[in-house]
């Protein structure tokens, strides 16, 4: 048995449809949002560890100098501590965000950056 909507009323299943379809799509956008949310936050936290270990900042106090270097240097924060990243796994560092980066951590305790990351 075939339901046939009446003259001037949408088909009801379409209009679930149309709906359901409209709820995935912005859910799986959400959801790619959020997995990148988490893998940012993971880069962050890396950096402010590398900042906390050679900087001798607190873990706060590490999460400060990253705002404050990726504010002044006008980098997104996430890409700055993909930067100090690179650079600790032996790549390097902009001389303008070195700079940047070593002056911040000065405000927060007198500290010099090595030449090179400790080998590993």
């Amino acid at each position: 048995m075939t339901s046939k909507a009446r003259p001037g009323q949408d088909e009801p299943d379409t209009t679930a449809a149309a709906a359901e379809s409209a709820r995935i799509f912005q859910l799986e956008e959400e959801v790619g949002q959020l997995k990148e949310a988490v893998a940012s936050h993971a880069v962050v936290d890396q950096a402010i560890g590398m900042l906390v270990a050679l900087g001798h900042v607190t873990p706060d106090q590490g999460w400060e100098v990253l705002r404050e270097v990726s504010q002044h240097a006008n980098i997104k924060l996430r890409n700055v501590a993909e930067m100090i990243l690179i650079w600790g796994r032996g790549g390097n560092l902009p001389d303008h965000v070195r700079v940047l980066l070593e002056d911040t951590l000065d405000r927060y305790g007198p500290t010099q950056l090595p030449e090179d990351p400790p080998s590993q």
